[in-house]
C-alpha cells in the first residue's frame, strides 16, 4: 500500500494515525529503518506490528514474573527481590538479633513477603491493563531499545498509576498473611517497655507502603528478566509477532 506525500500532511505522520486507528496493520511501513534486527520493506514489518510486538513481550513478562514470584517462596527466598523491613523497623530486628530477641520482627519479614507474594498474582490484569494502552509510537522507540526498554517505559508510565492500583491489593494480602497483626501486637508490647521506641500511628501506612514499592519491583525485575531474554533468545520467541518483531 502506497500513500503519496501530501503538502498539509507528510506520510509518516498519517501512517501513524492510521496506525493507532488500527487501519494499517497488513502494510510494510515504507523506509521505515531497521526494527530489532527486520527492515520495514524486507521484513514486512509496521509499526502496528511493532506494538503488537513489544505488547506481547510484556505480556509475556508479566505472565513469566507471575508464575516466578507470585509463589510461596517466590519473594522471600530470592535474594535479589527479597523485601527487607522498612527503615526503623530494620534497624530494631539488626539491634535485637544481636541479643537474640528479634523473633517478632523477623516474623513480621516473612509475612510481608508472603504478603507480596499473594499479592503480585491478584494485580495481573493491572499490569495487563496497562500494558495495553502502550501507543505505537512509543513502541517504535521501544524496539530500537536496549534489553529493558519496554520494561523501563512500562515501569516509567506506570508506577503511580499501579501504585495507586495495588496498594489495597497489597494491605488485604498483608492481612491475610498476619503481617498487620504482627505489627499491632509488637507496638503494643513496646509501649509496655520503658524507654524502648515506640512505632508511630503510621507503621501501618509505612508498612503497606514499603510492601507495595518492593512488590512493583519485584515485578519490574522479572519481567526486564523476560523481555532481555526474547530479544536475546529465539527459543523465549514464542509467538509469530514476536519472531517477526524480534527475529
Amino acid at each position: 500500500m502506497k500513500i503519496k506525500r501530501s503538502a498539509r500532511i507528510s506520510r509518516r505522520t498519517l501512517l501513524v494515525a492510521l496506525g493507532g486507528a488500527g487501519l494499517v496493520t497488513g502494510c510494510a511501513v515504507d523506509g521505515l529503518p531497521s526494527l530489532g534486527g527486520v527492515t520495514g520493506v524486507g521484513g514486512g514489518l509496521t509499526e502496528a506490528d511493532a506494538a503488537a510486538g513489544i505488547r506481547a513481550a510484556l505480556k509475556n513478562g508479566v505472565s513469566s514474573a507471575i508464575s516466578t514470584i507470585g509463589v510461596r517462596d517466590g519473594f522471600l527466598l530470592d535474594n535479589l527481590i527479597h523485601i527487607p523491613l522498612p527503615g526503623f523497623l530494620r534497624d530494631m530486628q539488626s539491634t535485637l538479633s544481636k541479643i537474640g530477641l528479634s523473633g517478632p520482627l523477623d516474623t513480621l519479614e516473612t509475612q510481608l513477603n508472603r504478603g507480596a507474594e499473594a499479592a503480585v498474582p491478584v494485580a495481573r490484569d493491572i499490569f495487563i491493563d496497562a500494558i495495553s494502552g502502550l501507543s505505537i509510537t512509543d513502541a517504535i522507540g521501544i524496539v530500537r531499545g536496549g534489553d529493558n526498554a519496554a520494561t523501563n517505559y512500562l515501569k516509567d508510565r506506570t508506577t503511580a498509576p499501579l501504585t495507586n492500583l495495588f496498594t489495597p491489593i497489597m494491605s488485604n494480602a498483608l492481612q491475610q498473611a498476619g503481617a498487620v497483626k504482627t505489627l499491632d501486637n509488637l507496638a503494643a508490647r513496646l509501649k509496655s517497655i520503658p524507654l524502648a521506641p515506640k512505632l508511630g500511628a503510621d507503621a501501618k501506612t509505612d508498612l503497606i507502603r514499603h510492601g507495595v514499592e518492593f512488590g512493583l519491583s519485584g515485578m519490574f525485575t522479572y519481567v526486564g528478566k523476560e523481555e532481555a531474554a526474547i530479544r536475546a533468545n529465539p527459543a523465549k520467541r514464542t509467538s509469530e509477532i514476536l519472531r517477526k518483531v524480534f527475529g
